[in-house]
């Protein structure tokens, strides 16, 4: 195998684990939601995130010294990105079917796409815009605006996925100069603040008499875990530091063109899942928007790798 091909195989076996590992953290972030305050399940999870990066996987990639960095500044705005979109989503978690949230988040890769034209400069032909609508158009089916199914929870994920677009936007413009394990450091780093910074505002509960599922889970007042719980929430920190640092090491090693269809992995687990767990499954109007959505980020992945090719040979 040559070294071309063992650095996309890394990449995609990198991409595929993170899919696994998000999909724990989805499942139990979604079984605590709730009994728990979404700030005091993240603010666990952070901290365990942190205590495992630097425990564990910091003295294998070369001490505190790893951690420096001349840009802190994007490391700050990068993790803010995370941050916002991890609460978007686990705020519509709480309220919509697993595999729907799931789907409606995979609005990201075509968000991604158009992003890229804004803030890369970066050239989107007539067949990836209408990849972009067909995505746009299966998100629509899945929130059902107008309809008695419609929840306002259903934009948060598409909230999320403008952030984590935005993430990656970040991730280009870091990723040739900084390692994967300073970016999840800095990331976890944020994490930490802002839900310190929501635990010691609304931590004591006053704004806790909230009716709708997604309000619930942020201002609810912080209790003692049961013990089962603690493990959950010690296995939710775990999976957020290694899929942080998987999914940042996969975009470091690899395209996005090549490794980006494989966080699609997602959403099959996300249908076990929400069986198994929740006893829910995709109607036939989701059905419908999912196939649409994952058909158009599938479909934009590999144009842009037809393109890559093209470009290539040219060079």
């Amino acid at each position: 195998m040559t070294a071309v091909r063992r650095t996309a195989l890394a990449g995609i076996l990198c991409v595929v684990g993170a899919s696994l590992v998000f999909s724990v953290n989805d499942v139990s972030i979604k079984f605590l939601s709730g009994d728990y305050a979404l700030h005091q399940v993240v603010l666990t999870r952070a901290v365990v995130g942190m205590a495992v990066l630097l425990l564990i996987m910091l003295p294998f990639q070369g001490g505190l010294s790893t951690l420096r960095t001349g840009k802190l500044h994007l490391h700050l705005i990068r993790g803010l990105c995370v941050v916002f979109s991890n609460l978007c989503y686990f705020l519509g978690l709480a309220a919509l079917p697993l595999a729907d949230a799931v789907a409606i988040f995979f609005i990201a890769p075509l968000m991604i796409t158009a992003l890229s034209v804004v803030m890369l400069g970066e050239v989107v032909g007539p067949r990836r815009w209408a990849a972009v609508g067909v995505g746009l158009l299966g998100v629509v089916i899945m929130v059902r605006p107008g309809s008695a199914a419609f929840q306002i929870a259903a934009i948060l994920p598409v909230i999320s996925a403008l952030a984590y677009a935005m993430m990656h936007m970040m991730t280009r413009r870091m990723g040739g100069t900084e390692s994967a394990i300073t970016m999840t450091f800095y990331v976890q780093a944020c994490f930490v603040v802002v839900s310190l910074m929501f635990g010691l505002t609304v931590g004591d509960g006053h704004l806790a008499q909230q009716s709708d599922a997604s309000l619930a889970f942020l201002f609810r007042a912080w209790v003692w875990p049961e013990p089962f719980d603690w493990l959950i929430m010690v296995v939710i920190g775990v999976s957020s530091s290694i899929g942080g640092l998987l999914i940042a090491q996969a975009y470091k090693l690899c395209e996005a063109a090549l490794v980006a269809p494989f966080e699609y992995a997602s959403m099959p687990l996300a249908v076990i899942w929400g069986v198994t767990v929740f006893g829910t499954w995709p109607d036939a109007v989701a059905w419908v928007g999912i196939a649409l959505i994952c058909g158009a980020g599938l479909y934009v992945f590999w144009r842009e790798a037809v393109i890559a090719r093209r470009r290539d040979r040219i060079r």
